[in-house]
C-alpha cells in the first residue's frame, strides 16, 4: 500500500500538457505573475493556482506572493524517480532519434542521466556495440542486448540514481577513446554553458568527453535556461545536441556560432 501511494504522489507531479508550458514559459523569463499566466493561458487564477502548487510541491517551481519563479537552488537536482517520470515522452523521442543515428560497430561512453538511460534502452537491437558507463542502471538495460559488450567504471557509486563517480572512475575513462561520448545533462544556460549540480559527476563527464571522437548532448526542453552550480562544459565542445523543442533565443544563435548541430526530434 505504501508503494502505491508513493507510485501515485510521483505520478501526480508529472506535469500535463499546460504545466509543461507554464513551466517553459517561467523558466524563459525567470519570474512571472500569477495573473499574467492566466491570461496567457485563458485559465482561472484558481487553475494556475492549482498548477503552481502541483510544480513547486515537486521543486520545479517556486511560489512567493502574487507570483512564481524558478527555483533558487542551484545546488541540488531533483530526486531520482521524479526525474524519471518528468518529460518521459520528450526522452523517448530523443532516444529514438539518437539510436538511430548510432552506427552498428561503434564504441561508445554513457554516463548518468534518465535520458541516456531512455537511450540504453533504444539501443537494445544494435549489433556489434562496445559500451563504457558509470551508470549501473544503463549497464543493467544493455546486458540484455547479447550483441553489446558493456564495461562498467569503477568508483563510488551514488545510491539515489546508481551513477558512478569518483577519481577512480574518472581515471578508469582516460584509459579510452571511443567513437562517441553521450552526454546527458541537467541544465544549459544562456552564456552557453552546460551545466550539472555533483562537481564529482562532472569531473567524469569531463574525462568522457576528452576521449571521445565526438561528443552528443541529449537534453529535453526544460533544460534550457536552467541553472546549476558547477560547469561541466561549453557548446564548443559538442557536435551534436538532441532536444525535443527548437531551443529557445539566444541558443540558437549561440549552437550555430560553436558548429554544434542541433537535431530537434519531433
Amino acid at each position: 500500500m505504501a508503494g502505491q501511494e508513493t507510485l501515485a504522489t510521483l505520478l501526480a507531479m508529472t506535469p500535463n500538457p499546460r504545466q509543461s508550458l507554464l513551466l517553459d514559459e517561467v523558466r524563459s523569463r525567470g519570474s512571472v505573475s500569477v495573473e499574467a499566466l492566466a491570461e496567457q493561458f485563458d485559465v482561472t487564477l484558481q487553475t494556475v493556482r492549482r498548477d503552481v502548487k502541483l510544480l513547486s510541491d515537486a521543486g520545479l517551481l517556486a511560489r512567493f506572493h502574487g507570483g512564481v519563479r524558478v527555483p533558487s537552488s542551484t545546488t541540488e537536482n531533483i530526486e531520482y524517480l521524479q526525474r524519471q517520470m518528468l518529460n518521459e515522452q520528450a526522452k523517448q523521442r530523443i532516444a529514438r532519434t539518437v539510436a538511430a543515428q548510432v552506427p552498428a560497430g561503434c564504441s561508445l561512453i554513457i554516463n548518468i542521466g534518465t535520458t541516456t538511460e531512455a537511450i540504453a534502452r533504444e539501443l537494445l537491437r544494435h549489433k556489434g556495440l562496445r559500451v563504457i558507463t558509470n551508470n549501473l542502471n544503463v549497464a543493467a538495460i544493455l546486458s540484455d542486448n547479447p550483441d553489446c559488450e558493456v564495461i562498467v567504471a569503477g568508483g563510488i557509486v551514488r545510491s539515489r540514481d546508481r551513477g558512478i563517480i569518483g577519481e577512480m572512475t574518472v581515471d578508469f575513462i582516460k584509459q579510452f577513446k571511443v567513437d562517441i561520448g553521450l552526454i546527458g545533462i541537467s541544465g544549459i544556460e544562456a552564456d552557453g554553458s552546460l551545466r550539472d549540480f555533483d562537481y564529482r559527476e562532472v569531473k567524469v563527464a569531463g574525462a568522457i568527453i576528452e576521449h571521445s571522437r565526438e561528443v552528443w548532448v541529449a537534453a529535453d526542453h526544460s533544460k534550457f535556461n536552467r541553472p546549476a552550480m558547477v560547469e561541466l562544459a561549453r557548446f564548443d565542445q559538442v557536435d551534436m545536441l538532441f532536444t525535443d523543442a527548437p531551443p529557445p533565443a539566444p541558443f540558437p544563435q549561440l549552437l550555430s556560432a560553436a558548429g554544434v548541430n542541433c537535431v530537434t526530434c519531433s
